[in-house]
């Protein structure tokens, strides 16, 4: 009988399927994850689907193996168990991110779907379990524009043209001063710019799923990628692998947020811990240029605690990989989560 071929390797609830030398099979992001549960940090469980797969992918004409299914179900299941929560539906909905992740890092290069897994039903739930309705309704109008982005190759202008006529009738300036009705018109007008483009929005959470997955391997072979590798000569790769992560919020108030730092100084290598974060942000907001990030040093007044936890992180990750490290981190109600690491 023939051996069935591994899609999808789990990480995290204590244990994990991979480890750090699995770099060429779960991508640099996926093995670092792997290395780091292992190491008993802070990491949301999840799984990654493996650079073999994104191979498989355009070897059969730009589709998934049909096993990989059932394997992305098994692990769904395991994360559901994991998490105590459901994907797309019930009292206590489980939201993933699907982020890219290749054997070599190629940083902004490929795409990223965050809060995926909601819809009209789990936003209801997850206003109901946060009691928080402005987050909830932030975290959908971003999931919105990122999967008709991503996944849809619809114009990223539409949804900013929606957002911005919003925030200008309003008479605010940034996202975060926009109130829960404010959002709520935005997610209206999101909805506009779907039907006119004559797309829908699915609101079952495994086609969100399975969308995303097609569209991050699709990106392996977008003209940005191919141009990074051939400017860098990065050669001999299969693909990128996919991580499916329980999600975390850093933009679930003022006691959550979100950061990049690297254990020295990046520019002279001094040993000093170096980065900058936001409070009550969502990754993104940290790169996009919209608010500007604060010196990770004076996280220490804001939120003691994880600060405190991040710079052990630091020292222990940096003895254990005997290089310098770029980490990613999220802060979600005063709780530190680990969303990333690799040599910096």
């Amino acid at each position: 009988m023939a051996k069935k071929t591994k899609y999808v390797y789990f990480f995290g609830g204590g244990k994990s399927e991979g480890d750090g030398s699995m770099k060429k099979l779960l991508g640099g992001k996926g093995a670092n994850l792997a290395e780091m549960c292992s190491l008993g940090l802070p990491v949301p469980p999840g799984f990654t689907i493996t650079t073999e797969t994104c191979d498989l992918f355009y070897k059969l004409g730009r589709k998934c193996p049909p096993q990989l299914d059932g394997q992305i179900d098994e692990n769904i299941a395991k994360l559901e168990k994991v998490t105590g929560k459901t994907f797309g539906r019930g009292p206590t909905p489980l939201l993933v991110s699907v982020r890219s992740g290749a054997a070599a890092s190629m940083p902004g290069m490929m795409d990223t779907v965050l809060n995926l897994g909601l819809n009209d039903e789990t936003l209801q739930a997850m206003i109901d379990l946060t009691g928080n309705e402005r987050f909830v309704w932030d975290a959908y109008r971003r999931f919105m524009q990122m999967f008709g982005d991503v996944v849809l190759g619809m114009e990223h202008e539409h949804f900013e043209h929606v957002i911005q006529s919003v925030k200008d009738a309003r008479g605010v300036k940034l996202d975060t001063e926009l109130d829960v009705e404010g959002l709520k018109e935005v997610v209206a007008g999101y909805k506009e710019v779907y039907e006119a483009d004559g797309k829908a929005f699915p609101q079952d959470a495994r086609k969100q799923l399975q969308g995303s997955i097609d569209a991050v391997f699709g990106s392996w072979n977008n003209p940005r990628a191919v141009k990074y590798r051939q400017l860098n000569d990065i050669r001999g790769l299969l693909g990128t692998a996919i991580n499916v992560q329980a999600m975390v919020f850093g933009n679930m108030g003022d006691t959550s947020g979100t950061g990049v730092a690297f254990t020295r100084d990046a520019s002279t290598g001094k040993n000093i811990f170096y980065g900058e974060y936001l409070m009550n942000a969502q990754g993104e907001d940290v790169v996009a240029g919209i608010r500007t990030p604060l010196p990770i040093d004076t996280l220490a007044k804001v939120d003691r605690k994880s600060y405190r936890e991040l710079v052990a992180i630091r020292k222990k990750l940096e003895n254990h990989y005997r290089d310098m490290q770029d980490l990613e981190f999220t802060i979600e109600r005063g709780r530190l989560y680990m969303l990333q690491c690799r040599v910096g």
